[in-house]
């Protein structure tokens, strides 16, 4: 699990799974918005969303239900997403 579970490490962590999942060349953790619109502003499909959601549900130990993943817009959604799910875990 990464170390970081404040909020702007989460929004890093997961810039940093979505860059290296699409091989995303001129984006870095500290350049990435987390209010970019995934589907629209960086053009990922449902299989590139699946694939970031099982890297995250192995990061982070959550399990993310696929009725869930049109949720998953942008980078902070995704973040308060994985707090909510941490938070219901303790």
């Amino acid at each position: 699990m990464p170390e970081s579970k404040d909020k702007m490490g989460i929004v890093r962590h997961v810039a940093e799974i979505i860059i290296d999942e699409l091989k995303l060349e001129d984006i870095t953790p500290d350049t990435f918005n987390p209010e970019m619109d995934l589907v629209d502003e960086l053009g990922i499909d449902s299989m590139d969303l699946a694939t970031i959601a099982l890297v995250l549900q192995d990061e982070y130990k959550i399990v993310i239900d696929e009725d869930d993943y049109p949720k998953l817009k942008t980078v902070r959604l995704i973040c308060e997403y994985i707090e909510e799910k941490l938070a219901a875990k303790h």
